[in-house]
């Protein structure tokens, strides 16, 4: 009998935020196949796991998956595509030989997850091979509930978009949608204050760190966040524009 592979999603860090699925899953299942954002470095995903789920007797695997842009319609980077090769001939030899695989993924694995490209290029190698999605509270809902607003109410368009689009892209979304979430923001700040400010949206923006996760911070006022302040945001950053 074959094993199944199951991408979980573990929310944004607080371990708490786990779901009962989540973590029924992961005790279940005898090995974990777990991302990280660095060679030799620790998985953020599996160290929210293991503050709830005990990993003894479980086969840990750390795999690196190089953090570059992926653009849908356009081929990989070599070394992003590599990685996902490796990952799915991984999961395929435990599948085969009937042993459950978890991939434990941060926030929700429908919302810019690594898992879903495993999954595809899993299923090149084994289209037959079961796999299950597991949801998870996505740093989104978890970023709107730590600023204590909503992200859209009544008749509110809502849109969520990595951050580095470039300018023209953003000012466009900016002005058609009432709610906008910008994803990936850490990078470009110097880039999005000076178009919020233009476009007088910056006192309708806020900025959320580590959402969930210990050292969480909440800034409203972007300009603080700039380079050169010595006080740039962390990687883990989300941006809420609200009109209303």
């Amino acid at each position: 009998m074959k094993g199944t592979l199951y991408v979980v999603g573990v929310g944004p860090g607080d371990p708490e935020l786990m779901t009962l699925k989540a973590v029924r899953i992961l005790e279940r299942c005898g090995v974990w196949l777990a991302p990280a954002a660095k060679k030799d470095g620790e998985s953020t995903a599996l160290g929210i796991v293991e503050g709830v789920v005990n990993r003894s007797g479980k086969e840990i695997i750390t795999h690196h998956f190089p953090m570059k842009k992926i653009r849908m319609g356009q081929s990989p980077d070599p070394e992003v595509k590599k990685a996902w090769n490796a990952a799915a001939a991984q999961i395929v030899g435990h599948l085969q030989a009937g042993r459950d695989v978890a991939f434990p993924t941060l926030g929700d694995p429908a919302i810019y997850s690594t898992g879903f490209y495993v999954c595809e290029t899993l299923f090149d190698l084994a289209p037959d091979l079961p796999v299950e999605i597991i949801p998870g509270v996505s740093a989104i809902g978890a970023s709107a509930a730590a600023a204590g607003q909503p992200l859209c109410l009544g008749d509110d368009r809502l849109v969520v978009i990595p951050a580095t689009f470039e300018n023209g892209r953003l000012r466009e979304t900016l002005e058609q949608f009432d709610s906008v979430v910008l994803m990936k923001v850490h990078r470009v700040m110097d880039r999005l204050v000076p178009l919020l400010t233009e476009m007088n949206l910056l006192d309708k923006a806020v900025l959320v760190e580590r959402s969930s996760q210990s050292g969480q911070r909440i800034r409203r006022d972007l300009t603080t966040a700039l380079t050169g302040n010595n006080d740039e945001p962390h990687y883990f950053s989300t941006i809420i524009v609200r009109k209303s």
